[in-house]
């Protein structure tokens, strides 16, 4: 398996390798070992996530309060997608920064957001699937987004598709709005979490 750092700090790129036959194909888009060299410390899985999405979706930019903030290993079993990670972690370097991978059910990318950045996708097909590991569970009032749409960030939406949207997140306020409301997690907050993670 290749790993590759994003363009984001704390959020990673894993390409396993495949292997095809006359029955078909295997693949392991997870795998700890190589998890824990890149990342420090296991992935602690609480849930597991499955979205289907029609062509155009964009989810997201979602991201959570943390600690204990929920990091995500995701990765498409089918259909393709746009992946993107967005820093919104304010006082971090690359604050506003923001880095794209494509995943699809052809090459079995994952992509690994770290505690307190923030995560979006479109989808390119019509019945795409998106499964997530979650570091932690649901939690409705510490989780939070920010528009897929801000201008500023002018994330890579193809042009050639139709942006679908929740309410919720087509209601959700630009990162600058956000930032002055409090709404972001501190960078500092995320790096003591992540040391305290590889601590043990």
């Amino acid at each position: 398996m290749q790993v590759r750092q994003l363009a984001v700090p704390d959020a990673y790129e894993f390409t396993p390798r495949s292997f095809p036959d006359h029955r078909g194909l295997f693949v392991a888009p997870f795998q700890e070992a190589v998890f824990v060299e890149a990342i420090g410390h296991p992935l602690h899985v609480a849930q597991t996530n499955h979205s289907v999405s029609r062509r155009g979706t964009i989810r997201g930019v979602h991201f959570a309060d943390t600690p204990p903030g929920q990091a995500k290993y995701v990765y498409c079993p089918q259909g393709a997608l746009l992946d993107v990670v967005v820093d919104v972690r304010v006082g971090s370097p690359t604050f506003g920064k923001w880095d794209a991978v494509r995943l699809d059910s052809e090459n079995y990318r994952a992509v690994y957001v770290a505690e307190g950045l923030g995560h979006a996708f479109v989808a390119l097909e019509d019945d795409t699937v998106m499964t997530y590991l979650c570091s932690t569970g649901y939690n409705p009032s510490g989780e939070h987004g920010i528009t897929p749409m801000d201008s500023e960030l002018d994330l890579p939406w193809p042009a050639d598709l139709t942006p679908i949207l929740s309410e919720k997140d087509e209601a959700a306020p630009a990162l600058a709005e956000a930032a002055s409301s409090g709404l972001l997690p501190a960078y500092a907050d995320c790096v003591a979490h992540y040391e305290k993670l590889r601590a043990g």
